[in-house]
């Protein structure tokens, strides 16, 4: 409780970035832990925004002694918004001219200036197109990360040169917009890059399973459809908490 409060007295704060003449924001709420904090990025869906996803994901609220940022994408074309009038994410690594690869680096560098981060727990989650841009940038910029944990989003051919990491994948059976087959192609696919060969721990809906070197897959499936699964947050934080760079 106090630990919340501390988090509470801190507030979030907004944070405005100049890359390649395009303003880009995210929001921050500081942990309360002190000195080499966990770093935990969110990103939200097509349509969605930063204050959005804090209040859907709620990373800040689960693990007050991290340091989460929520940051917000820009109109872009989207399965659902082929005009591009709505917030999202580039979907290929190099679409866009890789504006969103430029944001993050560009929000890392600030958040690692402003604030006392553990670089060996740095961690990135996402819904749906941010599930995808997770997957990027797993892909892109994975040395940089411990774990991830993609939602509703499959992961495309390119993600099989990422390095391994372990991941938190999260998948709905009745999702109309991801079909599970293609969910559960990629958490296989997931298996083969950690080397996955223990037999399976069922708990619920998560299925725990080992691979080398201490990697670790998590996949919950859900009965739900394409919504974020907010229930399984406190599973991986607590998944995040398990493992470092």
């Amino acid at each position: 409780m106090l630990s919340l409060l501390l988090t509470v007295l801190l507030g979030p704060r907004t944070i405005e970035i100049d890359v390649d003449g395009l303003t880009r924001q995210l929001i921050v709420y500081p942990g309360n832990s002190g000195k080499n904090m966990p770093l935990v990025f969110g990103f939200h869906g097509h349509g969605g925004n930063m204050r959005q996803a804090a209040r859907s994901f709620g990373i800040h609220e689960a693990w007050p002694g991290a340091t989460v940022a929520y940051l917000q994408g820009v109109p872009t074309p989207g399965k659902t918004d082929p005009e591009g009038k709505k917030n999202g994410w580039q979907q290929q690594p190099g679409e866009h001219k890789d504006r969103d690869l430029a944001f993050f680096d560009a929000a890392f560098d600030r958040l690692k200036k402003d604030y006392s981060i553990d670089l060996d727990r740095v961690y990135a989650m996402g819904h749906s197109n941010g599930g995808r841009f997770t997957w990027i940038l797993w892909a892109k910029r994975g040395d940089r990360f411990a774990a991830f944990g993609p939602s509703a989003s499959p992961a495309g051919l390119w993600s099989r040169n990422a390095p391994p990491r372990s991941a938190f994948i999260i998948a709905g059976e009745k999702d109309q917009l991801v079909s599970i087959v293609g969910m559960q192609a990629s958490i296989q696919s997931v298996r083969r890059l950690l080397g996955v060969g223990a037999e399976p721990k069922k708990d619920g809906y998560l299925t725990l399973e080992k691979g080398k070197d201490g990697l670790e897959l998590a996949s919950y499936v859900h009965p739900g459809g394409h919504e974020f699964a907010r229930a399984a947050i406190p599973m991986m934080v607590d998944f995040f908490k398990r493992h470092r760079r």
